[in-house]
């Protein structure tokens, strides 16, 4: 019994490895449609592999991820601040230029 086990471990360990070296991507879509409208869509997709294989093939999401990572998180936020900052430069400039089509009426 106790060679049977070893061997069953032996080929566990052994697909593992293979599995974690090449990588395994399981995919799958579930969508809710009523008369051509979508109410509802779950993509679920998995992968196993190792994070160099993962690196490799370009799934890194773990670390531009700012639930997942704090300097996504702190890059995210610096993004929004620069963002909301642009935002407002629009609208001033935006309002100046009406302001100024106004006044050469």
């Amino acid at each position: 019994m106790a060679a049977e086990h070893n061997g069953q471990l032996g080929t566990i360990v052994e697909v593992l490895e293979k599995v974690l070296d090449k990588g395994l991507v399981i995919a799958g879509d579930i969508k809710v449609q009523i008369a051509d409208v979508e109410l509802l869509t779950i993509k679920i997709r998995l992968l196993v592999a190792s994070i160099d294989k993962a690196r490799e093939i370009g799934m890194d999401w773990w670390e531009t991820d700012p639930y997942l990572c704090s300097k996504a998180n702190q890059s995210y936020q610096k993004l929004q601040a620069e963002n909301d900052s642009l935002t407002q430069q629009v609208a001033s400039l935006t309002q100046r230029i009406q302001d100024d089509l106004l006044s050469l009426d």
